[in-house]
């Protein structure tokens, strides 16, 4: 086993269900069986702990989305087969979902800084992917961060802020037929 890996996937539990603020390195330590003098071997604080877990899942994605794009077929196709994959990655959501909700809440500086950079690695990353389709011809063109800044608050308002409202979650093929019917087919030709 990899202490470290250990202790970044304790920490990433942590934050999904405690938060930020309410995780200590105690808590990281005990989840990841290890003593808390490990933890600090390996991270020099619980923001570093956090940084990391961020961008790890959003390496994740990325990786997700790129080795499954299919050539071969368009990129609106591609697009709605990455959002039903991105769905099976929820259970990692989790973090970005409690960070937005301890940004709402409690205002932790921290925390709306990790917000903040998440959400622009997101919509560069999206920009880039909208920005090759507009040069293919494959969609309209458009204000490619715009519609990428729309397109991942639309995301997460489906994944996240729908389950809080009405405490049963869209499924797959729901949130997927949504962002279908309206972004996807507002950038069609």
């Amino acid at each position: 086993m990899n202490k470290k890996n250990d202790i970044l996937e304790a920490a990433t539990r942590s934050f999904s269900m405690f938060g930020y603020k309410a995780t200590t390195i105690e808590q990281v330590a005990k989840l990841a069986k290890v003593g808390k003098g490990t933890v600090y071997n390996f991270y020099d604080n619980k923001e570093q702990l956090l940084k990391e877990a961020v961008l790890l899942m959003i390496d994740d994605m990325k990786k997700e989305t790129e080795n499954n794009f299919d050539p071969s077929i368009s990129f609106m196709e591609n697009v709605h087969q990455s959002i039903v994959r991105l769905l099976n990655y929820r259970e990692q959501h989790l973090l970005f979902a409690k960070l937005l909700e301890e940004e709402r809440q409690l205002q932790t500086p921290e925390v709306i800084e990790m917000i903040s950079s998440i959400n622009r690695e997101i919509v560069m990353y999206i920009s880039e992917k909208l920005g090759l389709a507009v040069e293919r011809g494959e969609i309209r063109p458009c204000n490619v961060e715009v519609v990428a800044f729309v397109f991942l608050k639309s995301y997460l308002a489906l994944v996240v802020d729908w389950q809080t409202t009405y405490s049963e979650p869209l499924t797959q093929q729901e949130i997927a037929e949504v962002i279908q019917q309206t972004i996807i087919s507002g950038l069609s030709k």
